[in-house]
């Protein structure tokens, strides 16, 4: 079979000029985006001023479309507006940063009325967005010291009043690469924006909630603090904050670099921000293993070594015995990996002591675990058995098996028939462990006749299954890259 030709840059050059202008202009014919990027780089012969001004003509007319995107042209528009801000990086950006930037900010301030015109449920419109004020980011370095001292009020102009989070993003993007007296200025213009704007706020009469701009502005006031290095600012600004909303950890971690460990412990034994998941007791694996650190740094070592192993008997994980194991001299990190094994292993949540063995990683553990509990797995974690399975299938069948059991169980318990065809697949692995597993099993498991007996007993109606599997019986053991090669004396 003859090879398809590969595209580079070289072979289409190859083709020659009349070709490839034959080539664009068809494509320009049948794609409207690719249509406009043509003519965008046709203007860029005439200078950056020429692009510029067909972009400004698609962003004016952006600007001041109302009607709503129906779903099955959301891609389509979608799409045009990728078109518009690639045009507006790869063709007006190397020729004019600043011109290119100030159109960035003009699409990025059409967002709210555009997520009005269209359902923007799989965040595609979103990513574009986002795409801009990446791009924004980018082109910033590339502006002459006038240019970037002016951008600060060019964003406020902008974005000064946007509610969606923008605003922030935008600040974030550019901070780094703006003058310092820049940044020092615009800081001030926020604190005094804000603190009129509180003002107005303590003076509305209002019965119910309201958004108010401040938090956003406070929040780019810490992105400037950080860009100037500015730690104290960025503290006292946190310390504005409600307690449970400061985020405690991203101090913590910034003084444990600058040598303020004594000032880091403080902060992060503070309640502050915590994630959905993150328990009470203050011993989630991040918040332990930042404080241990820091514990480190002010030479306690002992302490942080006992703090590390509570955290790993409450909730076992590979990334703090790892930090543990590290700390300890030669031959005693051997024994207190062993010690901390043999206490998963003995977990009442398994499923929680699954995890941390995965992670470590050690199948032959997780195998251990899986036959030592084999009932308490639920075949509803589709997400995870599977895989489990999967990694198990070559050297631990009779784990994998217990697994695709369960998976299968669940499957048909729930007359789950959107997954049958899974269910078929799991059905089909378990006829290929068979052979193995079957002189294994412990003596409260059924051996595979047995156990695809009870399935048609317990599943007789549940045709859409069957018809996937035909009669269920084993199939003969296949070649196959997921099993080892099965031996077979030959007598002859």
């Amino acid at each position: 079979m003859a090879r398809k030709p590969v595209l580079s840059t070289d072979k289409l050059k190859d083709l020659g000029a009349d070709k490839l202008a034959q080539l664009v202009l068809e494509e320009a014919e049948r794609n409207a985006g690719f249509r406009r990027q043509a003519k965008a780089a046709l203007a860029g012969k005439s200078g950056p001023e020429a692009i510029a001004k067909l972009i400004d003509r698609r962003l004016s007319g952006l600007a001041r479309a109302k009607s709503f995107i129906e779903w099955d042209k959301a891609r389509a528009f979608t799409e045009d507006l990728r078109s518009l801000t690639d045009t507006i990086t790869a063709e007006l950006g190397p020729a004019a940063p600043a011109l290119a930037i100030d159109r960035l900010l003009r699409f990025i301030a059409t967002h709210e009325q555009v997520f009005e015109r269209v359902d923007d449920s799989s965040g595609r419109v979103q990513d574009v967005y986002y795409q801009a004020i990446h791009a924004t980011g980018d082109l910033a370095p590339s502006l002459l010291v006038p240019e970037a001292d002016a951008l600060p009020e060019k964003i406020m102009t902008a974005l000064g009043e946007s509610t969606h989070g923008y605003l922030a993003n935008v600040t974030e993007a550019v901070a780094a690469h703006l003058p310092q007296d820049s940044l020092a200025r615009w800081d001030g213009d926020l604190k005094d924006a804000i603190a009129e704007r509180q003002a107005e706020d303590a003076a509305r009469k209002s019965d119910g909630w309201f958004y108010s701009m401040t938090s956003q502005w406070a929040a780019m006031r810490q992105i400037l603090a950080s860009a100037r290095g500015d730690l104290d600012l960025l503290i006292a600004l946190e310390l504005k904050k409600k307690p449970h909303m400061q985020d405690t950890l991203g101090i913590a971690e910034q003084l444990l670099e600058i040598g303020r460990s004594a000032e880091a412990l403080e902060w992060v034994r503070k309640s502050g921000r915590r994630t959905f998941d993150e328990a009470d007791d203050g011993l989630s694996p991040e918040r332990v293993s930042l404080e241990a650190r820091i514990l480190d740094a002010t030479g306690d070592r002992s302490a942080a070594q006992v703090l590390r192993w509570r955290c790993f008997k409450a909730r076992p994980s590979a990334d703090i015995l790892r930090e543990h194991l590290k700390q300890l001299p030669d031959f005693e990190d051997i024994e207190a990996e062993d010690r901390a094994h043999a206490f998963a292993l003995e977990m009442a949540e398994p499923e929680v002591a699954l995890q941390f063995f995965l992670d470590w990683p050690r199948l032959d553990l997780v195998a251990k675990l899986i036959t030592t509990h084999p009932h308490r797995w639920d075949g509803g974690d589709w997400h995870i058995l599977p895989k489990v399975a999967g990694l198990l299938e070559h050297d631990h069948p009779l784990a994998a098996t217990i697994l695709y059991r369960a998976l299968l169980d669940n499957i048909l318990d729930r007359a789950r028939s959107k997954a049958y065809g899974h269910g078929a697949k799991y059905l089909g692995k378990l006829g290929l462990l068979a052979g193995e597993v079957d002189p294994i099993r412990p003596g409260g498991m059924v051996d595979h006749a047995t156990y695809l007996a009870k399935l048609k007993t317990a599943h007789p109606r549940k045709s859409g299954f069957w018809a996937r599997v035909g009669d269920g019986e084993p199939k003969a053991p296949q070649a196959s890259g997921a099993r080892r090669p099965v031996w077979i004396k030959d007598d002859g």
